[in-house]
Formats: structure tokens, sequence, C-alpha cells
């Protein structure tokens, strides 16, 4: 797994606890069980530089729990995370956001193969721009 890609993922849910400690912080969830699943997210957090293999379907539970247990923020759970923990994650993004994404993984898979630099989110941007244009 690419060092950026997991840099990236790890951002990416740094952000997402600050938006799930900022909902406990206003009170609109149940304070216990929200602090066993921010306890649960810390775990992922600490595990998935360490055992990035392992840690995937930990992290596919958690983001769906997101969803499910969180629904008035499931619009801000990062859209690279669905689709780094895959899995039941998935079933959350249509099926033109999973072409976009497997799409991107081509093109990572091809810059890699090449010796290339790669950027992953100009890339997205790009390929999310072409798409549009093919819409109108």
């Amino acid at each position: 797994m690419a060092n950026s890609q997991l840099d990236h993922t790890l951002i990416l849910l740094d952000h997402l606890r600050s938006i799930l400690v900022a909902l406990g912080e206003a009170e609109q969830v149940p304070e216990e069980s929200h602090a066993l699943f921010l306890e649960r997210f810390d775990e992922l957090r600490a595990q998935l530089p360490v055992e990035p293999i392992e840690s995937q379907y930990l992290g596919q539970d958690l983001i769906c729990q997101v969803i499910t247990r969180y629904p008035q923020i499931a619009h801000l759970v990062p859209r690279d995370l669905l689709w780094f923990f895959a899995g039941d994650c998935l079933h959350y993004m249509p099926d033109e956001e999973i072409a976009l994404y497997q799409a991107l993984e081509e093109r990572r898979f091809e810059a890699e193969e090449n010796d290339e630099p790669f950027d992953w989110n100009q890339e997205k941007q790009l390929l999310s721009l072409s798409g549009e244009d093919s819409k109108h």
C-alpha cells in the first residue's frame, strides 16, 4: 500500500473524527455509546498505519456505523474513506461514483507501473470534471 494513500486516509479519518467529536459536544447523540464508538474509532486510527490490511474489516464496520448511527452527518463522510475500506462501504456509493473510483485506481496503477508521479486529489478532480462534461 502506497504511503501517500495511507497518509491521505489517516488525514481523512482525523477529519471525520473531528466531526464526530463536534457531534458529541453538541449533545446530539447518547454520550456513553458515543464515547465507546470514539474509542473504537481511535483503535482503528492507531492500528491502520501498523496493520493496514488487518484493519480493513474494522474500518468497513466503523465507517458503515458512522453512516447508520449518525445519519445527520452521513453526507460529511469523505467518499475516499468509503472507497478505501470498500466492502460494505461500497453500498453507500452510487454506480457512477464507483466507476469514477475504479478509473482513478487504474490511473494510479498505470502511474506506478511507469514510475510517474500521481496526485490522487488532482486526478479525482480531473476525472470528475470530464465526467460532468460528458453528461452535458
